[in-house]
Order: C-alpha cells, then structure tokens, then sequence
C-alpha cells in the first residue's frame, strides 16, 4: 500500500462544508491535505459522539475502516482514497446524514455537514369536494389539494404558469404536507404542483378539465337530488288530496243513489152475511190497509190487485 506526501493542511479549520446527494448515490468527503508525513495520523469521526470510522496510519502503512459501528449502518460502505486521505461513502441512505469530521494530529482540520436526500415522490392533485363555493359573478369555483406524505426537507409548492402562488416548507423526518388551491371552473392557465429539495424536484400538472368538472359534477348531482326529492314530495301530497277527493265524492253518491223502496202486501177478502131480504146475497169487499216497508215491489199477479 502506497501512501503519499501531501504538503498543507487547511487554512480555516473552523469551516463547515456543506455536501448534498440523493439517496443511493456516492459522495466523498474531500480532506483537502496537501501534506502527510511518515507519523501523520489521519482520523474520521462521525457524530456529536465523534464515533470513530476510519482512520489512515502513514507509520504504519495501514488504513482501516471501521464501518460496524452504529448500528452497522455503515456496512460495507466506507472506503479510504490512499492518494488524498478523502473518505468515499457508497450507497447512502439518509442515516448517514450528519457531521463529518477529519483530524490530523489530533487537531479537528475540516468539518462536514453532509445531507442525504431521500427520492421524492411525486405530488398528488385531488379534489378538495367540502370548499366548493361560488364568486360574485355566479361563476363555479372549484378547491383543489396537492399532498405529499412521509417527506422531510422539502418545499411544496403550487405554480400558475412560472409564478409562484404558494408554498409549504418541512425540515422534520417523515411528515405529510398538503397546499390547497383554488380555481375558477372554466380557467384555461396552466397550474403545477411541484415539490423539491436543493437536488431535485418532482411536478405534477394540474388538468382542471378532469378534475373541476367532478366538482362541478357533484354540485350539480346534488342540485337535482334536491329538485327531484321536492317533486317528489309534491306528487304525494297532490295523490293524497286526489284519494280524499275521490272518497268524498264515493261517498255524496252512495247517499244520492240510495232510494225508498216499497213494500206492498196483498189485501185480504171476506165474505160475511148481510141482512136477507128478497134480494139475492150481495158479497161485500172488506180492504186492508197497505202498509209502507223498504224491501222490493212484488209482481203483479193477483187478480184484485190493481198495481
């Protein structure tokens, strides 16, 4: 293993550098020495602890990495570059966001502050279907969310055309955003959602056709719902006043049409004696009185009935 001399250290060793790179990518943290001579020690430490992960030893010609520490998350993914004492990360994840620190001689010669950057995904535009609500000029609005989840150091932005409407920031691990936004129905700008971090973005476009006519849709779903229930309470209110209307009538005619039926019976005859004198036996008609009943009108088939 060959080790070479470098001449200088830093100048300033108060200096953070600030090192930002997308999940999965390499970075690598640059040690800026321009001299390493035979008993230099040269020392990477990770950390508010300072842990130890790497060292170079030009006495002994040796490097070593110590990447089962923490929880292994460094495993297999610490490398030494023997030219410039530069520490390599491969394969990062954001558990290796942090401060970085290289020390020659026991003196503290640069720090970093190294950021990894989770993939962003892509923003979501849904209807906002409670805020709907309606301009001065009578004119159809429609609300509109666009959401983000488990994101952190990010911006979440909406855009008309390329200015910017409005904004939402997280600095936090693993948290949701949502930026709602509203739009006349039949507006023909050019809107986006977009979300970044200082490497990347993600956008999505806003297609008001699609989306604003659900709004407008359901708005008026819910408009003839109502004029339909209100017919319908009208029919059965006028079916209900038709039926009492009817019975009523059923019931003058029942009263109308019922007429005084009458009953007649049949007289009696009987003969009784007179006084005989030399005229012949003279038979004498004795009437009943006719009585009136309801009941139906018997047949004409008496001979002394007159009918």
């Amino acid at each position: 293993m060959c080790l070479c001399k470098l001449a200088g250290v830093f100048a300033d060793t108060d200096a953070v550098e600030s090192v930002s790179v997308l999940e999965g990518d390499s970075v690598a943290l640059n040690s800026g020495f321009t001299e390493i001579t035979d008993d230099d020690l040269i020392l990477w430490r990770f950390g508010a602890e300072n842990t130890l992960i790497a060292e170079i030893s030009v006495m002994a010609g040796s490097m070593a990495v110590f990447d089962d520490v923490l929880d292994e998350r460094f495993r297999d993914r610490l490398k030494l570059d023997d030219q410039t004492g530069s520490l390599i990360i491969t394969n990062t994840t954001t558990e290796h966001t942090g401060l970085y620190k290289v020390e020659l001689k026991d003196k503290v010669n640069k720090n970093f502050s190294l950021i990894i950057y989770a993939h962003l995904s892509v923003p979501v535009i849904s209807s906002n279907s409670s805020q709907y609500s309606s301009s001065s000029s009578s004119q159809q609005n429609c609300s509109l969310l666009c959401s983000v989840v488990n994101v952190s150091h990010v911006t979440l932005s909406w855009y008309k055309g390329n200015s910017l409407l409005s904004s939402i920031s997280a600095s936090d691990l693993s948290i949701s955003l949502s930026l709602p936004l509203e739009v006349e129905y039949q507006d023909n700008n050019t809107y986006s959602c977009v979300l970044n971090n200082p490497i990347s973005n993600q956008t999505t476009h806003l297609d008001i056709s699609q989306l604003c006519h659900t709004c407008s849709g359901s708005l008026s779903l819910i408009v003839l719902i109502s004029v339909t229930a209100a017919a319908g309470s009208l029919l059965i209110v006028a079916a209900f006043g038709i039926f009492l209307t009817c019975r009523k009538c059923k019931k003058t005619d029942q009263k109308v049409q019922t007429p005084e039926e009458i009953t007649y019976i049949d007289p009696t005859f009987n003969n009784r004696n007179t006084h005989k004198t030399n005229v012949e036996e003279e038979a004498q008609v004795e009437y009943a009185s006719i009585a009136l009943s309801t009941g139906p009108r018997p047949s004409c088939n008496n001979l002394y009935n007159s009918c």
